[in-house]
């Protein structure tokens, strides 16, 4: 399971989502999210799904990367839908056993949640994780905040610490995973058992997880001194970001995007929720 879960990695490659401004992707993900917060009705999800797909067919990544970066949230797209099945009062009612009570708008609200659910991290991951290297989302960042630096806010350190801690997501999984193979190549047990005892089998995987990252930090503090970073003055750029006209057409269909969800809330209510 552990190896299943694909948040912080980049895959490299040569697509129209690759080649867009780092800054202009960080943009266009909040105005994804927005828009899919936007959608009310059965129209406004219909075109979210239509542009997730579009948006994971431009960025070239395999659907089997995709579909397995989805696996580790099987859990909290289940729950959420039966939360809302059970909860979410209607006028239709379908099943009356006694206190449970299932009705037809219930069922809806938990298709259109876990559906949003769906294209959030789907649309979000092809978008930015999966293809913007941290050095670029690196660089994206600080550019998009250093309007605070007139504030003398530390945006140069705020956007390293960022971008280290979403790099190294993936390499504390893995190590997660080589300690659980090792303790149970001893004889621990995860699956089994309450929910009680297998909390506490994880222990004796945390402490070693804590101390590896703890060398991990303390290796990388000491390799930036070496190389003598010292932050964001003075700093020069290997490569200098431009907006390009892609960029700016990218914003456009998102603001057009946005628009569109807003439109078809009042016009086409179809199943609004």
């Amino acid at each position: 399971m552990l190896s299943d879960i694909t948040i912080g990695q980049y895959f490299p490659g040569t697509s129209p989502l690759h080649r867009l401004d780092p800054r202009m992707k960080l943009i266009l993900t909040i105005v994804y999210i927005v828009a899919i917060f936007l959608a009310h009705s059965a129209t406004a999800f219909a075109l979210v799904t239509a542009v997730t797909i579009i948006l994971a067919a431009a960025s070239r990544i395999p659907l089997k990367i995709i579909l397995k970066g989805m696996k580790p949230l099987i859990f909290i797209i289940v729950f959420t839908a039966v939360i809302n099945i059970f909860w979410y009062k209607g006028d239709t009612l379908l099943v009356d056993f006694a206190f449970i009570h299932i009705y037809l708008e219930g069922i809806i609200y938990a298709f259109f949640m876990v559906l949003r659910i769906t294209c959030l991290v789907v649309g979000t991951s092809v978008i930015l994780t999966y293809t913007t290297s941290p050095i670029a989302l690196t660089d994206g960042l600080e550019q998009l905040l250093a309007p605070l630096k007139r504030i003398h806010l530390p945006v140069h350190e705020f956007a390293m610490m960022m971008t280290i801690a979403l790099r190294f997501i993936p390499t504390l999984i893995e190590e997660t995973d080589k300690i659980m193979n090792a303790q149970k190549a001893r004889g621990a047990d995860f699956t089994s058992g309450s929910l009680i005892q297998r909390a506490k089998a994880l222990i004796p995987v945390l402490i070693p997880l804590f101390v590896s990252a703890f060398r991990r930090a303390d290796d990388l503090a000491v390799a930036m001194e070496c190389r003598c970073y010292r932050g964001g003055d003075g700093r020069t750029r290997m490569n200098i970001l431009r907006y390009r006209f892609s960029d700016i057409a990218a914003l456009a269909l998102g603001a057009a995007f946005c628009a569109c969800i807003v439109l078809f809330n009042i016009f086409l209510p179809v199943i609004g929720i």
